[in-house]
């Protein structure tokens, strides 16, 4: 694989021959996804390697069908856990709510658009049904599919505002929900569109679920919660990772490394253990291409100093 891609002086390169003995596009010679990014072929989990107690925390969380909090630094792999989970147990398609500091709990259950409504009524289709304009998101989702359990990620629940975990907490002890608009409006029984695609019967606009749902929280660590929030979830803190537990996370995603990028690891682990902020995919990154590619001294240690740069604040 070549490594210069780019070159910085506006020339463009052929990305290889074609069969036809002509000159390919440039853009032919970019690479495909590192095998850690891409999405795993024939449905089956991503790559996961098993922290020493999460399995014990998982199964607690399971059999009291309570939320598991999985607390830790950015990119240990926190939400990849939820993917393996679905797989192992056949849940399906996992269904992703990704906090932000705006983040309600009702994005997570519905979203009304009411302006594409009243547009509509003002056009020819103005009898549309008004469940066309709701659409459920992941966790509504999740309590009005009358299949089977699905998983849900709760991604990043540490960037929400102070609200959002204890009213969550609440929807969930509760297993209902309601969609105040269908309430409103006559004509029931509803019928709406998943975050999933797939279309959900909502009677009259009050959701009860007839699954509890297989939840993972995910937190970097940076804020605290309360304890009613705590004592609800079933919670598994993520140390970091020794120099032995990276060699395993490596080797699983890249099984080629050699003895120099072994090396490597051992540095990043003495750099963890220091308190320097750093997210095994930099780890990751970094032997990815130095593996793949024939680099000198130089050109390594200036991709070092790129990639395995400390993420804490300056």
């Amino acid at each position: 694989m070549t490594w210069k891609l780019f070159h910085g002086d506006g020339r463009p390169r052929p990305g290889g021959i074609g069969p036809d003995g002509r000159p390919l596009p440039a853009w032919r010679a970019l690479p495909d996804l590192p095998p850690w990014r891409g999405r795993a072929e024939g449905g089956g989990p991503p790559v996961f390697v098993a922290l020493p107690g999460l399995d014990d925390a998982v199964n607690a969380a399971l059999h009291l069908r309570r939320p598991l909090l999985i607390n830790g630094s950015a990119g240990m792999g926190k939400s990849t856990l939820v993917g393996v989970l679905a797989h192992e147990l056949q849940l399906g398609e996992v269904l992703e709510w990704h906090i932000t500091s705006k983040s309600t709990v009702n994005d997570g259950l519905y979203r009304y658009d009411a302006l594409d409504r009243l547009h509509a009524a003002q056009l020819a289709d103005g009898n549309a049904p008004i469940g066309e304009f709701v659409r459920l998101g992941p966790l509504g989702t999740a309590l009005a599919d009358p299949g089977h359990p699905r998983a849900v990620l709760i991604d990043e629940i540490d960037k929400s505002d102070l609200d959002l975990p204890g009213d969550l907490l609440n929807v969930l002890e509760s297993g209902r929900f309601d969609i105040p608009p269908l309430m409103r409006s006559k004509g029931g029984p509803f019928r709406v569109t998943g975050a999933d695609g797939r279309t959900y019967d909502v009677g009259d606009g009050r959701v009860t679920r007839r699954h509890y749902p297989v939840i993972v929280l995910t937190s970097n660590n940076e804020r605290t919660f309360a304890p009613p929030f705590l004592r609800r979830c079933i919670r598994f803190q993520i140390k970091n990772p020794d120099a032995s537990l990276l060699t395993r996370i490596v080797q699983a995603h890249l099984p080629e490394i050699d003895g120099a990028c072994r090396q490597d690891i051992e540095r990043f682990a003495g750099r963890l253990q220091a308190g320097e902020k750093l997210a095994v995919n930099q780890l990751l990154e970094m032997v990815y291409l130095v593996t793949g590619h024939d680099l000198g001294a130089e050109e390594r240690g200036r991709l070092e100093k790129i990639l395995l740069d400390d993420l804490g604040e300056r």
